[in-house]
């Protein structure tokens, strides 16, 4: 299971550790948007970020009882306890990244509802409150800031216990 903030790289390296493992990979955001036929950001406008959130925590707990591979969490799942409570028993990978790298990767996007507005500013205050919540969570910190996917994910891929005995990345 990996989780981060945005820019750190969660739905690239899990495709890639998925491949390695010859596993599916799965991202609980592109699950709420099949689920609902909304974007994430359409949600967020159309009706809140905790009507979201209530999806969310509805995406995480059916994609850990039902995925057998790799899942990316949402950036902003990890605030929910129900959903940290599901987390536990994972190995769980915080792919974490640095303010200005998080703020070159993610750009100018208008798919990421809560950095609408001042990206740098509104980045340093989710990196800042989520921060401390995906370290506590994590099995394994692995930085992202200047390394390519494919080592991250084989940074992940090492990460893993030697037999795994309830729980995918």
């Amino acid at each position: 299971m990996l989780v981060g903030p945005p820019g750190s790289g969660k739905t690239t390296v899990a495709r890639l550790v998925a491949d390695q493992l010859g596993v599916p990979a799965r991202d609980t955001d592109d699950d709420i948007e099949a689920e609902t036929g909304s974007t994430v950001a359409e949600l967020f406008v159309d009706h809140g970020e905790a009507h979201f959130r209530v999806l969310e925590r509805v995406a995480v707990a059916r994609a850990v009882a039902e995925h057998d591979g790799v899942l990316a969490l949402g950036g902003g799942a990890v605030l929910d306890a129900t959903s940290r409570e599901a987390m536990r028993h994972q190995h769980v990978v915080f792919l974490d990244v640095g303010l200005s790298e998080a703020v070159r990767r993610v750009g100018m996007s208008a798919a990421r509802p809560l950095l609408l507005g001042n990206v740098r500013g509104q980045l340093k205050a989710l990196l800042d409150e989520r921060r401390p919540v995906y370290e506590t969570v994590a099995s394994v910190t692995l930085a992202t800031d200047g390394v390519p996917p494919e080592q991250v994910a084989a940074q992940v891929l090492a990460s893993l216990p030697a037999r795994r005995t309830g729980g995918q990345p």
